[in-house]
């Protein structure tokens, strides 16, 4: 029976190769910034009020404009496709049946035009600003002409984290191929037969540079060559010329950082250290998102991403002054357990858990979640 999302991770694990639900399931190094986005949630417990009307609860918050039924947007993740043939296209079908936005990863395996033709929900695109500025430059004018409502640029990706867990599976560059994973891979025929009947898998948007060169672990050296160690905030102020929707900027941990983004125009920001898989050793997500709140006040849409689990963590973040939250994982393990519906089912229990943490805790509206709801665990 898969209730909350850790039925959905175990089943993923289950149906998934181990190589694969590592990929999705590792962070870097020894974990320790994994775990803590997750525990993190735990330092606060609820102040509920009673004798409150909640016959009626409104999750509906509007982010960048646009009014979303629920506080949710599904994060960038990339190569989709590891988990479920055509990957991108599920999410994105799933996520326009829940009514949320879904936002490309820049290493999808699937285009960003393909995307876009299959989607019913409001898209945004993720970017990673590489060396080669004409390739960055075409991502870019394809979301836009695909009809991407928001530009994510990812910043905190100057050099690539070290992720042990793929390395120790053999999804190394170029990819070690040993008799273990080669087991581990026949034991899930179901997901083995699968990817023998869909198109290979490769890094969808950027193959046509490399030619013959589209497996997903040849493109690896080509694409970690391509992150930018000289990115500054000069090359996302340059975005604006061939960008005219709104940007955000993901993987902002400090208050200065925070602050010189609206210093900058940028129209949201995302708080997040990448859901711990590139340095370890961070602080929680949910650790530095009350002094970022308070240091750019009204400025700037803060977003949140790092750790969520449960809809209660939905609500302790909302309460903490993030506008909406980011999903990342939670959605991966549906769809490495059941394909598009486990997408969906990880959205639908999510809500489901927040609206009744808001309903018993005497809070029908977003708009009534504050720090009132929290107090210090003890």
């Amino acid at each position: 029976m898969l209730l909350n999302v850790d039925d959905l991770r175990s089943e993923a694990r289950r149906r998934l190769p181990r190589a694969v639900f590592d990929y999705i399931d590792g962070a870097a190094e020894d974990e320790v910034t994994l775990a803590r986005n997750e525990h993190a949630f735990n330092s606060w417990t609820f102040s509920p009020r009673v004798l409150v009307d909640v016959g009626t609860i409104d999750e509906s918050v509007t982010v960048l404009g646009r009014r979303h039924i629920t506080p949710l947007i599904l994060a960038p993740t990339g190569l989709c496709g590891m988990a479920a043939p055509r990957g991108e296209i599920l999410v994105a079908r799933a996520a326009g049946r829940a009514g949320i936005s879904f936002t490309l990863s820049s290493l999808s395996a699937v285009s960003i035009e393909d995307v876009a033709a299959a989607a019913t929900a409001p898209l945004w695109f993720q970017l990673y600003v590489w060396r080669d500025r004409a390739l960055t430059n075409s991502l870019v004018e394809r979301a836009a002409a695909a009809g991407y409502e928001v530009l994510m640029v990812t910043a905190d990706v100057p050099v690539f984290g070290q992720r042990e867990r793929d390395h120790r599976n053999g999804a190394t560059i170029p990819p070690r191929i040993t008799v273990k994973n080669a087991f581990e891979t026949l034991q899930r025929p179901g997901w083995l037969i699968q990817m023998l009947r869909n198109p290979r898998i490769e890094f969808a948007n950027v193959t046509s540079n490399r030619g013959q060169a589209g497996r997903p672990f040849a493109l690896s050296r080509y694409i970690n060559e391509q992150f930018d160690p000289t990115l500054t905030w000069k090359d996302i102020a340059a975005l604006r010329s061939i960008w005219k929707g709104r940007i955000v900027v993901k993987g902002i941990m400090s208050a200065e950082d925070a602050v010189r983004a609206a210093d900058e125009g940028i129209d949201g920001i995302v708080v997040s250290n990448h859901g711990g898989r590139q340095l370890d050793g961070l602080p929680a997500s949910l650790e530095v998102l009350p002094e970022i709140v308070d240091a750019v006040g009204p400025r700037i849409e803060v977003l949140f991403d790092g750790g969520i689990r449960r809809g209660g963590d939905v609500v302790k973040a909302l309460a903490l002054g993030a506008r909406a939250c980011l999903i990342g994982r939670p959605y991966l393990y549906g769809l490495g357990a059941a394909g598009e519906r486990g997408v969906e089912m990880s959205v639908t229990i999510l809500r489901a858990e927040m609206v009744r943490a808001m309903a018993l805790l005497g809070r029908p509206r977003v708009a009534d979640l504050d720090r009132s709801v929290l107090r210090p665990a003890m």
